[in-house]
């Protein structure tokens, strides 16, 4: 599959929350408990500022995922470490674009001085933390049952990965 990936712009607005409210709506892969309007873009946006964000486009333009680095705490002592968040179309897991986007938030991350990357992950979400061992994220934590969506409370896996 050709696939490609650019800067996230405001014109990725409604294909990326229409993602993001996919997973929102099936799965426990995104922490709200309803889906979120369009302006939450401008969140997204906002967490992303100053930090590496893109969307991967199909061969005809179309949206197929997205993924960004953020600050873990803007306290300046925290400079060095980042959260990664990123999405992918349910329909095209499985093909490379998750590797892709990683390993570019990577890259950039470490052009602007990241050492160390988190990832807050569901428990209920194996898929995504087999992906971040797969890739060299290590387990660091866990917060027991701080989570509650869809009448079931789970825990929030926190892993590592050093730059």
């Amino acid at each position: 599959m050709q696939f490609h990936l650019e800067t996230i712009s405001r014109n990725d607005r409604e294909s990326v929350i229409d993602i993001f409210n996919h997973y929102v709506e099936h799965s426990f892969a995104a922490y709200p408990e309803s889906t979120v309007p369009y302006e939450f873009f401008e969140v997204l946006l906002q967490m992303a500022h100053g930090y590496p964000a893109v969307v991967a486009k199909d061969e005809h333009g179309r949206t197929i995922g997205f993924g960004m680095l953020r600050a873990h705490n803007p306290v300046a002592t925290f400079s060095h470490t980042a959260e990664i968040t990123y999405f992918i179309s349910p329909v095209y897991t499985g093909r490379g674009i998750g590797t892709c986007i990683l390993e570019h938030l990577i890259e950039e991350g470490k052009k602007r001085g990241i050492t160390s990357i988190l990832a807050s992950i569901s428990s209920l979400n194996q898929g995504s933390i087999a992906f971040r061992k797969k890739h060299g994220f290590n387990t660091c934590g866990c917060f027991e049952g701080i989570c509650k969506k869809k009448g079931r409370v789970f825990d929030v896996v926190w892993m590592q990965r050093m730059l």
